[in-house]
């Protein structure tokens, strides 16, 4: 086994070591290709007890991010996305064994069929190889990238944020101590030893042919940059500009409690709400408890003309409003003409990651799944449930909202692709 690389500064030969560190990963992901799933589940139960056994460690090392990036004067939601604590490491654990539990995709036969000259031909799921993990500031993102590539079959190279150095590495040593534990090749989960930036482009340029595929995780910034720069396939989502529509049939007591939810549980998430959507044959009633909840649970409320006359509270929205993932306790609010004009809204403004719709109408409802144009549409429930843990798939690497390959959270399952296996008996094409 290559034993872990130490840090190195940006002094040295940067385009060699990550040459070295995709040579390694691509070695390992040929082992881990043809690995049984007994074997990946030992190392995932390894990786789970390491994480429970390390949490002190862990959580000093985040406190070390943490502190200096306040001293830097980040903001309250920044910190909250690099802040772990002992229910965020035990989540993070938590997720590791849900991922074991969850079927092995690979080698899984999606489809077969015999044709008439007595061929028989079935669809494999196969891994995709070598995965690069950009991300910023989430340091849970490592364990989650880690054991989501290592149940699929795949080797994955993690560059996390220069702000999460150090929580990264104390992470990645409990990913490797899991690995080691299993047989398994330590390269499997390589994360890259430095805080250079030159880091991120020699990644993105796929390392002549080492990386199969790059997955963003972090702000609006980087994922455009990943898109516009990337030479290798991108699963990714650019922003989560994510509307709750509040139908005139909707239960007042449910909106409120999806409103809140979709907004103020964790601000900083993709999944967090940013736009409120109200029915104006229900305004009379819904709007003003609504934007009274979101402006006393300390939400700032930005509103059209509709939602400022019921509330002097309420700042003025801007067209900028509607097309802005605020990534805070801020929210634009509008009043529209039922559900055809809430899916134009969204359809002119979102994001395509995720909507919802609170409604007890069936019939709105339905059309409300059937016609937005998202990667996840819920009906009476939380945009917040746009996680692949919540999903049932343990964690997840990203949401994709583009249209090939994997879309939604993407667990293990679509961090595969698949080829075709063949059997005959000596048929020959005319």
């Amino acid at each position: 086994m290559t034993a872990p690389l130490k840090a190195i500064d940006g002094t040295a030969d940067l385009p060699v070591l990550m040459t070295d560190l995709a040579a390694q990963a691509r070695s390992a992901a040929r082992m881990l290709a043809l690995a049984s799933p007994e074997q990946k589940d030992r190392a995932l139960q390894a990786i789970e007890w390491a994480i429970r056994a390390n949490a002190a460690k862990i959580l000093a090392a985040n406190a070390e991010d943490v502190a200096e990036v306040r001293a830097g004067g980040a903001t309250s939601a920044f910190i909250d996305r690099l802040t772990l604590t002992p229910a965020r490491i035990e989540s993070m654990a938590d997720g590791v064994a849900t991922v074991r539990t969850i079927p092995d995709p690979v080698g899984s036969i999606t489809e077969s069929w015999q044709r008439p000259n007595g061929m028989t031909i079935e669809r494999v799921r196969v891994p995709l190889g070598v995965i690069g993990v950009i991300f910023e500031s989430r340091p849970n993102v490592a364990a989650d990238a880690g054991v989501l590539c290592l149940k699929s079959g795949n080797a994955v190279i993690l560059r996390g944020g220069s702000d999460s150095f150090r929580s990264c590495r104390a992470i990645h040593e409990a990913l490797v101590q899991g690995l080691h534990d299993a047989g398994l090749p330590e390269a499997a989960i390589t994360l890259v030893p430095t805080r250079d930036r030159a880091a991120v482009g020699l990644m993105l340029s796929g390392l002549g042919g080492g990386i199969d595929v790059i997955v963003p995780r972090g702000g609006k910034s980087l994922v455009a940059r990943v898109e516009a720069e990337a030479r290798v396939p991108v699963f990714a989502h650019l922003e989560g500009v994510n509307h709750v529509y509040v139908d005139a049939s909707a239960k007042l007591d449910m909106a409120k409690s999806i409103v809140l939810n979709a907004k103020m549980r964790r601000t900083g998430v993709c999944g967090a709400a940013e736009t409120l959507l109200v029915d104006r044959k229900g305004a009379a009633t819904n709007l003003k408890p609504l934007v009274e909840m979101l402006i006393e649970s300390g939400c700032e409320v930005r509103g059209d003309d509709a939602v400022q006359k019921i509330d002097t509270r309420v700042k003025p929205a801007t067209d900028e409003d509607w097309d802005t993932e605020y990534l805070d306790a801020i929210i634009a609010a509008r009043v529209v003409d039922g559900v055809d004009d809430a899916i134009a809204h969204i359809q002119n403004h979102g994001s395509r990651h995720t909507d919802a719709i609170v409604a007890e109408d069936a019939r709105a409802a339905e059309k409300f799944l059937s016609e937005v144009d998202s990667a996840i549409v819920l009906h009476n429930a939380s945009t917040q449930f746009a996680d692949g843990g919540e999903f049932g798939f343990g964690a997840e690497i990203g949401i994709a909202t583009g249209k090939f390959h994997a879309r939604g959270p993407v667990g293990a399952e679509q961090l595969t692709s698949f080829k075709y296996r063949v059997r005959g008996s000596g048929q020959t094409r005319p």
